[in-house]
């Protein structure tokens, strides 16, 4: 690809190029995270995501779903497993959870309310319907990665995050900085986009900001999460490539150290993710922190 995507046209609308894609745990309320194995929301184990041969080289991500509990969760989950330093995030106002009718859904405040809070309310209150609904299940897995749903508007981009040393994937993004981040409904595409240019890039530093169409069930969450991780590997091995072309070296966006190259290549790995995966619409934009 010979043009560089940051002069492309809108980047609001900047969708997937050159190939148009075909028409839990043990039970228990404490928050210790075991370390050695994890299930996703249908019970199996995502253990073997963990032998990928990278050379060593990790891309940082950035999930992102509405609440941060169901897709971004899952996606979050198998890339740590693989590896890969990872970090999560929802983009509504408050976080929201199916309760006994519509009108009635469970509602908590975004960074002060851990998953075992959740699932010790919820258990609490109707155990036998929020285990039919996967709520419970899915809590379970949740508080196997990270304390609580954070909100992506309240994320101070570039500090530090010492206090989430203990969560799932954490190694590698302790400066508060990513390389992709990867949405999960084209709202919270359109959120995060919006975000970033209100925040006027005051890092100077380019980020891949891609959606990956989810529907906000668990089953096609488990599918998204394996997608998702899929078109993780693509983009890292791309990545290395022109890192190795360089001589080893990784400057991401810099103008030098591979990190230029790998930003016009983007495009053409996500057209390539596309064809394999054509029920999930993909949308691309280069964005700045």
């Amino acid at each position: 690809m010979s043009t560089d995507p940051r002069l492309a046209r809108d980047p609001r609308r900047t969708s997937t190029p050159s190939h148009p894609p075909p028409p839990p745990p043990q039970d228990s309320q404490s928050q210790q995270r075991p370390a050695s194995r994890h299930n996703g929301v249908d019970g199996n184990s995502n253990s073997a995501n963990q032998s990928r041969d990278d050379g060593g080289f990790k891309l940082k991500f950035c999930t992102v779903c509405a609440s941060n509990q169901n897709r971004s969760m899952e996606a979050h989950l198998r890339l740590s497993l693989a590896s890969y330093p990872v970090i999560s995030f929802g983009t509504g106002s408050l976080v929201r959870l199916p309760g006994p009718s519509i009108t009635q859904p469970n509602v908590y405040p975004f960074n002060s309310t851990s998953y075992d809070t959740m699932y010790t309310e919820l258990n609490g209150k109707d155990p036998r319907l929020y285990r039919a609904n996967g709520l419970l299940t899915m809590l379970e897995r949740n508080r196997s990665v990270k304390f609580g749903p954070e909100r992506w508007q309240d994320w101070a981009i570039g500090k530090p995050r010492l206090e989430h040393r203990d969560d799932r994937g954490s190694a590698g993004v302790e400066g508060g900085v990513v390389d992709v981040v990867i949405t999960c409904e084209e709202r919270c595409w359109d959120a995060v986009v919006d975000n970033l240019v209100e925040r006027e890039g005051k890092l100077n530093r380019p980020v891949h900001v891609i959606n990956v169409d989810i529907k906000d069930n668990h089953e096609e969450a488990l599918v998204g999460g394996k997608a998702i991780l899929e078109l993780a590997d693509m983009l890292n091995a791309t990545a290395r490539e022109e890192r190795d072309k360089s001589g080893g070296e990784w400057r991401n966006g810099a103008g030098d150290g591979g990190g230029s190259s790998f930003d016009d290549r983007v495009p053409d790995v996500i057209a390539d993710w596309q064809e394999k995966w054509p029920t999930l619409p993909a949308l691309w934009t280069l964005a700045w922190f």
